[in-house]
């Protein structure tokens, strides 16, 4: 088992846009609400995302408001997608730490399942930068996990899965994953010194996906995607016959949803 090298977030996704978006499930819509509620998303909202990927989260944001918006996404296949399904975004086909934006020029910043592909120090003191005073940052994930609910599918796949290597997602020495370590990523967000009012909120929920979903869903996964293409399909097909013998075609997974959220704090200007 090896672990995978943040760099190649870059590039881990892209490989079936198509298969990435119809398999992977929406965000909870109280992850909007939440945008909406504490972070001031509205009509007008002048906004940046980090790693757009297909646009699950982007789509949403355009609904509520989120206007101008930048999208930043490495991955040129990704891009791609998201200017063919998406009118009138500023897509940026570059990493975070490449990009150049204005300082003090957005009111919201956010990422949906990517921000564990950055180096977080940097990352955060540059979104620090580009937020006006008092914009907020929002950082949230769909975790196909529940440590209060054994997941059966889980279970039955275990042995299958074994060996595969790890990405910065996972955790490590005992730690939990990346966005389940909330007394780290809160650690961090305070280190970085321009964020106030840091919370927290675990959203728990469930999606069932047939048998050609499950298969299609953990084709989007790092330690699968990277695979050869013999060594993919054969542990795909495994999964789907799972789903399919043992679980009737009907597979349940249990989803956690993470958000964090931040507020910039006001600027200490000097006085001429």
């Amino acid at each position: 088992m090896g672990l995978i090298d943040r760099s190649e977030g870059k590039r881990a996704f892209g490989s079936n846009p198509d298969g990435y978006h119809r398999s992977r499930p929406a965000y909870p819509e109280r992850v909007f609400e939440i945008l909406q509620q504490r972070c001031g998303l509205r009509p007008h909202c002048k906004s940046f995302e980090i790693g757009g990927g297909t646009g699950l989260s982007t789509r949403r944001l355009i609904e509520l408001g989120a206007s101008p918006i930048v999208v930043v996404e490495p991955d040129e296949r990704l891009a791609n997608f998201l200017v063919r399904t998406l009118e009138g975004v500023d897509v940026r086909v570059t990493t975070f730490e490449k990009l150049e934006l204005p300082s003090e020029s957005f009111e919201l910043g956010t990422s949906a399942s990517a921000f564990h592909w950055l180096d977080e120090a940097a990352s955060l003191a540059k979104i620090g930068r580009i937020l006006r005073d008092e914009g907020w940052w929002a950082m949230w994930w769909n975790l196909f996990l529940d440590p209060s609910r054994t997941d059966e599918f889980h279970k039955a796949t275990r042995t299958l899965l074994e060996g595969l290597d790890r990405g910065p997602s996972h955790g490590s020495n005992e730690k939990p994953s990346f966005a389940m370590d909330t007394q780290a990523r809160i650690a961090q967000l305070k280190a970085a010194g321009v964020f106030d009012q840091i919370e927290i909120e675990d959203l728990r929920w469930s999606a069932v996906f047939d048998s050609v979903r499950v298969r299609e869903l953990y084709a989007t996964f790092s330690p699968i995607s990277r695979l050869g293409r013999e060594e993919r399909e054969r542990l795909l097909d495994g999964l789907g016959e799972i789903a399919e013998r043992q679980f009737g075609g009907s597979v349940e997974l249990y989803i956690t949803t993470p958000i964090y959220t931040a507020r910039r704090k006001a600027r200490t200007r000097g006085s001429s």
